[in-house]
């Protein structure tokens, strides 16, 4: 006889994995794949290049077409540096909050999930249930092309695709894209006194990031399309949050490193940023390589595909009968839904937890929170009872 754990206890056991996105997640996948292997459920475990990481998929029910995927993530971001006052690894329960890391983002809905699925094997289902468990979403929704095609390789196509990152269990059916664009700069080496015989990759980055304020300036000012106006904040944004380089504060830079997290509106395509962006780069590096013919400014594309609204989709339809929320939402933050959809599956975000509480100290998720997640979940195994 197998012990059947309830998503509270699984979320316990999933928090005590330290799943951050710089470590391996293996113990963690493991745990999924022998709890449901000890309920009947057999899952494939798709590991990354080397090996070091891994997503899960799995699947009850019947192997036809029309039913419903369950999308997750299993990393988490660091909590060096925050002031936590319980510990990250162990969840806490203090007036009515469950406390730590990955408690709202996303081991609630993991947990949720799993349990979901063990309930689902012993039922009836006409169609089935589907579980698609992703590595390194934080840094890039790396893992989610793995899950999303893994799905469509070995099973039917479900109907709806539920993104379950926090929403406060609202239907969101779009958000920005993510993509994050890396940039190198190489310069040319002098002695400071001698500036004007070498190439800084720290000041012809820095000039750079200037133009990419000026660009956040004319959007903001801009009147917001009928689209844009959906997001908080209704305009494209571009972000760098780091930068790097340099050897000493009397050499020219040789090497300069940062990065932009771009974020664009729905009727925004992140193709032509990018390729605005590379037109302006470009007009620095031929004014580098007068100076220093073996200078340049490169840019690499982590992309990070948007989810967008669709009309009649299937999995808004679904997502608001279970749920009861008819309101229209969209948030700025990227999921790994952009990737499911990009795959022809119908997408929609709606998951237990508020997105204010996700990467911060003292990380909670409210108990009726993953109750009316629990609800949900309920409530969709019995729509997939049905033909």
């Amino acid at each position: 006889m197998n012990d059947t754990l309830t998503s509270r206890q699984l979320l316990d056991r999933l928090v005590a994995f330290p799943t951050v996105s710089s470590d391996t997640n293996l113990p963690l996948i493991y745990f999924v794949r022998d709890y449901l292997s000890q309920h009947g459920i057999d899952s494939y475990v798709i590991p990354n290049e080397d090996g070091s990481k891994a997503g899960l998929i799995a699947q009850v029910g019947p192997d036809v077409i029309g039913g419903v995927a369950l999308s997750a993530h299993s990393d988490v971001v660091p909590v060096e540096g925050q002031d936590w006052t319980t510990n990250p690894w162990e969840v806490i329960e203090k007036n009515n909050k469950l406390y730590g890391r990955g408690t709202c983002d996303m081991k609630g809905f993991v947990a949720l999930a799993m349990a979901a699925m063990v309930k689902a094997k012993s039922l009836d289902l006409q169609r089935p249930l589907q579980l698609a468990l992703s590595r390194d979403e934080e840094v890039g929704l790396l893992g989610a092309p793995d899950v999303s095609q893994g799905l469509l390789d070995n099973f039917a196509k479900v109907d709806a695709v539920i993104v379950g990152e926090p929403t406060e269990m609202k239907v969101v059916t779009g958000h920005k894209s993510c993509d994050d664009l890396q940039f190198h700069v190489r310069g040319h080496e002098v002695h400071s006194s001698l500036l004007h015989e070498g190439v800084s990759a720290v000041m012809c980055g820095a000039r750079f990031v200037e133009w990419v304020r000026k660009q956040n300036v004319e959007n903001q000012a801009k009147e917001p399309s009928p689209v844009a106006a959906l997001y908080n904040p209704p305009f494209t944004t571009l972000h760098v949050g780091q930068i790097n380089g340099g050897t000493a504060n009397n050499i020219t830079a040789k090497d300069c490193y940062f990065s932009i997290d771009l974020r664009c509106v729905g009727d925004e395509r992140p193709e032509d940023w990018q390729s605005k962006i590379q037109q302006e780069i470009e007009l620095i590096e031929r004014e580098m390589q007068i100076v220093n013919p073996d200078s340049f400014f490169k840019m690499d594309v982590m992309p990070g595909p948007a989810v967008v609204p669709e009309v009649d989709g299937k999995a808004e339809v679904l997502a608001r009968r279970l749920t009861g929320d008819n309101g229209i939402h969209t948030v700025a933050y990227g999921t790994d839904g952009g990737h499911f959809q990009n795959r022809g599956f119908s997408v929609v975000i709606c998951g237990p937890g508020s997105i204010t509480q996700a990467h911060q100290a003292d990380e909670f998720i409210q108990v009726s929170e993953l109750q009316a997640g629990e609800k949900m979940l309920d409530s969709l195994l019995t729509t997939l009872q049905t033909v």
